[in-house]
């Protein structure tokens, strides 16, 4: 580590809408191009750095590295962390694949297929296998605990540099190549399931956690697709100067980054793609990664630098002691008390964002446990004429959640008139899709089956509430003539008796 060196910098502009601080970010020197940056998904994020011949790990705040792995022969690539932190994988320029555990020193398992050089590693989400993507054209899966190829596909036609795993479907991996494809790969199949074409070589992909866009970039371009509609371009950036050759998003999925071989990060917002900050650097980027809370961003340049720059803490408020009369407003059925302090989906609501608020609404605390408020913004939603508009635009994942939530509460009273509505509209919208997505499909089933025994179980309950009125009109008439009996009875006897008298 004799070769490194630490240099302290000014920050060169705000990440989103949060600062980083001035004082902080510093300059690493690896030993040569830094072609990969990960973080580990898990505390204290550490981060692997894959540069020349070795993969560095650091923590967060650390200007050395507190670890490293250097049993290569030659080049290393694209060291990946798997998603519990505990494995990390990396290919070389021998066309070997390694696996390490993050304790030790030693590869726990070596991958031999590649007849050249291995640039793509990941793991898919099940754990236990391993995509890769090499110079030979190939993409590869492996099964971890017995080290062996469980099937190559052979459709690409050029250099495979770039790849992703989907996190919703454990059997679904994405590879990019310089032959301007993309190939979604479903490892229950023996060829890939689709291609889309880039139109540039291919040097970074990747897909939104929902799994229903995708992200590729080459050339002076960055587009987004919609997976779910066969591959269908929705966008196409071109924001840059020279190639784009890494890809980032933020945890909130609100902000997409790339970086390029023209020195520059930008930062897109992902509802209008439009670029909302931009960083500059000294030298052309090849790697850029986001900590899982944001608070650290890392470059790497074909320099061999490594940029850290860290959030700036958000200044604690200082509460007023002055004391307010508390103002309270009317919000669907529920009466909020008005304070500084909103919920998130008030604040969404009060700046007009009717899809996001939706989203906030739709977080499992607030679903699952509170669904009187989900339903009520809905209600407002639909009272201020947005609730299509918020309720359109989903990817698979999304409106699993929707109908999930609808088939599960329309059948309470107090939820089943707004929801009904709900069901209407998203029925329309999402009609033209149906056939496209398995788990769609069964929602919308189950939908339909729950409204169907909702219905059967009303007309029973109709059925049973006329013969109750039958029942109960003739029991009131037959008490009525009772009563007239008695009354009879009774003056008669008294006449009897005076009578005597």
């Amino acid at each position: 580590s004799a070769l490194r060196f630490v240099l302290v910098l000014p920050a060169l502009a705000a990440f989103g809408e949060k600062r980083f601080l001035d004082t902080t970010p510093v300059q690493i020197k690896e030993f040569g191009a830094v072609n990969k940056i990960d973080f580990s998904p898990v505390s204290p994020y550490n981060y692997a750095v894959t540069a020349s011949s070795r993969i560095h790990i650091y923590g967060r705040y650390s200007q050395e590295p507190i670890k490293t792995f250097s049993r290569f022969k030659d080049a290393a690539y694209g060291a990946t962390y798997r998603d519990d932190g505990n494995l990390l994988v990396a290919g070389s320029e021998e066309g070997s694949i390694r696996l390490f555990d993050v304790s030790g020193r030693a590869p726990l398992r070596q991958f031999d297929g590649h007849a050249k050089p291995v640039h793509v590693v990941g793991f898919l989400s099940d754990k236990y296998r391993i995509f890769s993507g090499a110079d030979d054209y190939s993409s590869n899966l492996w099964d971890i605990p017995s080290a062996t190829e469980i099937v190559s596909y052979s459709e690409h036609n050029d250099y495979v540099r770039c790849g992703c795993a989907s996190k919703v479907n454990a059997d679904v991996f994405i590879t990019g190549s310089y032959d301007h494809t993309v190939k979604l790969f479903d490892a229950r199949r023996k060829s890939s399931v689709m291609t889309i074409e880039h139109g540039h070589p291919v040097e970074s992909v990747l897909l939104f956690p929902s799994g229903g866009l995708l992200v590729s970039a080459g050339g002076r371009y960055v587009k987004v697709w919609d997976v779910l509609k066969g591959g269908q371009l929705l966008v196409s950036l071109k924001n840059h100067h020279k190639t784009v050759t890494c890809l980032c998003l933020n945890s909130s999925g609100q902000r997409l980054l790339s970086g390029s071989l023209d020195r520059h990060v930008k930062i897109y917002s992902t509802t209008s793609y439009k670029v909302v900050h931009s960083f500059n650097y000294a030298t052309s980027i090849l790697s850029l990664a986001l900590s899982p809370e944001d608070e650290t961003i890392v470059i790497g340049m074909t320099n061999g630098v490594l940029n850290v720059k860290h959030r700036k803490p958000e200044e604690r408020k200082v509460k007023s002691q002055k004391k307010r009369q508390p103002a309270y407003r009317t919000y669907g059925d529920e009466e909020m008390e008005d304070t500084k302090t909103y919920k998130k989906y008030d604040k969404l609501l009060k700046s007009f964002q009717s899809s996001k608020a939706l989203d906030a609404v739709l977080e499992p605390p607030i679903r699952l446990y509170s669904p009187e408020v989900t339903v009520a913004v809905m209600q407002e939603l639909h009272r201020r004429g947005t609730l299509r508009s918020a309720l359109a635009g989903r990817d698979e994942k999304q409106v699993n959640l929707l109908l999930t939530f609808v088939a599960r509460r329309v059948i309470e009273p107090r939820f089943t008139s707004v929801l009904v509505t709900v069901a209407d509209i998203i029925t329309d919208i999402y009609q033209p899709v149906v056939g496209q997505s398995a788990i769609v499909d069964r929602q919308f089933l189950r939908l339909q089956e729950a409204i169907g025994k909702e219905i059967d179980y009303q007309e029973e309950l109709l059925e049973v509430l006329g013969m109750m009125d039958a029942l109960f009109a003739t029991f009131t008439k037959k008490r009525a003539t009772c009563l007239e009996e008695n009354r009879s009875n009774g003056l008669t006897e008294t006449i009897e008796t005076n009578m005597n008298n």
